[in-house]
C-alpha cells in the first residue's frame, strides 16, 4: 500500500482556495460569517504549526511528566472553551474542570490498563485531544439545553416545588433531557460510522498505510471511547450545574 503523504507548500497554498470558496458563498447570501471564517482559517494555520512543533519536540522527548503535563494542558483549554459556552451558569468553569477531568482519567486510565494504548506521547496525546474535544462539545450542549429548558419549563418546576419536591426531583426531568442532549451527537456518529463516514482515526491510519481491518480495532475502540467520555462529563455537569439555578433558600432563581 502506499505510503505517500507528502504535501508540498504550493499544494497547502492552492487548498487556501477551499476557504476562499466558503468565503464567496458568505459574501452572496450576505450570512455576516466572513470575518469568523477568514480568522477561523488563520488560527486552525497558526495553532497546528505551532502545535505540530512542540508535539515534534514532545514526541521526541517522551518523558512522562511532559506528557502528563500536555494531558492537563489540553484539558483546561477544553474545560475553558465549555465554560465559555455555560450562557452564564454560575461556577461552570470549576464543574467543567471537575467534569472534563475526571472523564479524561477514567477513560484514559482504561485504555492505558487494558493494553489499548501505552502511556507514550504519540498515542496519549492524540487520544486526549479527541476525548476532550468531544467532552467539550458534549458539555456545551449540555449547558445550553440546561439553560433552555430551565427557561422553558420553569412553571413545571415551580409547581414541583410547592408540591413539596427538593431541586433534584424538580429538575431531573430536565437533567436527563440535557444529558440525552450532550451525548446525542456521539451517539448518531457511533450509528453511522462506517455508513455515512469514515471517522478521523480510521482514515488517518489507512492513510499511512496500516491495513483497514487492523485500522477498524482501533476506530472501535476510539467510538467507544467517546460514547464513554460524553455520557461521563455530561452526566457530571449536569448533576452540579442544576444546583446554580436555585439560592440558598432552595428558591429558583429569576
Amino acid at each position: 500500500m502506499g505510503n505517500n503523504l507528502e504535501i508540498n507548500n504550493l499544494s497547502l497554498i492552492f487548498s487556501t482556495g477551499l476557504l476562499m470558496i466558503a468565503i464567496f458563498i458568505d459574501y452572496k447570501q450576505k450570512l455576516g460569517l466572513g470575518n469568523e471564517i477568514f480568522i477561523a482559517g488563520l488560527r486552525a494555520v497558526i495553532q497546528l504549526f505551532i502545535i505540530g512543533y512542540v508535539l515534534s519536540y514532545i514526541f521526541q522527548l517522551d518523558n512522562v511528566l511532559v506528557t502528563l503535563a500536555m494531558v492537563l494542558f489540553i484539558v483546561f483549554n477544553a474545560a475553558y472553551n465549555a465554560h465559555k459556552r455555560s450562557e452564564g451558569i454560575p461556577d461552570s468553569f470549576k464543574i467543567s474542570i471537575f467534569s472534563l477531568g475526571t472523564g479524561t482519567a477514567i477513560t484514559l486510565g482504561l485504555l492505558v490498563f487494558t493494553g489499548a494504548i501505552e502511556w507514550v506521547p504519540s498515542q496519549i496525546v492524540p487520544i486526549t485531544g479527541m476525548i476532550a474535544s468531544n467532552a467539550m462539545v458534549a458539555m456545551g450542549l449540555t449547558y445550553r439545553a440546561l439553560n433552555q429548558k430551565f427557561q422553558d419549563q420553569r412553571q413545571q418546576v415551580l409547581e414541583k416545588l410547592a408540591l413539596g419536591a427538593n431541586e433534584k426531583q424538580a429538575s431531573m426531568s430536565i437533567i436527563r433531557e440535557s444529558v440525552k442532549t450532550g451525548m446525542t451527537p456521539s451517539i448518531d456518529s457511533t450509528k453511522t460510522v462506517g455508513l455515512v463516514s469514515l471517522p478521523g482515526m480510521m482514515s488517518g491510519l489507512i492513510f499511512a498505510g496500516v491495513e483497514p481491518t487492523e485500522a477498524i480495532r482501533y476506530q472501535i475502540v476510539v467510538m467507544f471511547m467517546l460514547i464513554a467520555v460524553t455520557s461521563i462529563s455530561s452526566v457530571i455537569a449536569s448533576f452540579l450545574a442544576y444546583k446554580r439555578f436555585y439560592n440558598d433558600q432552595k428558591q429558583l432563581i429569576q
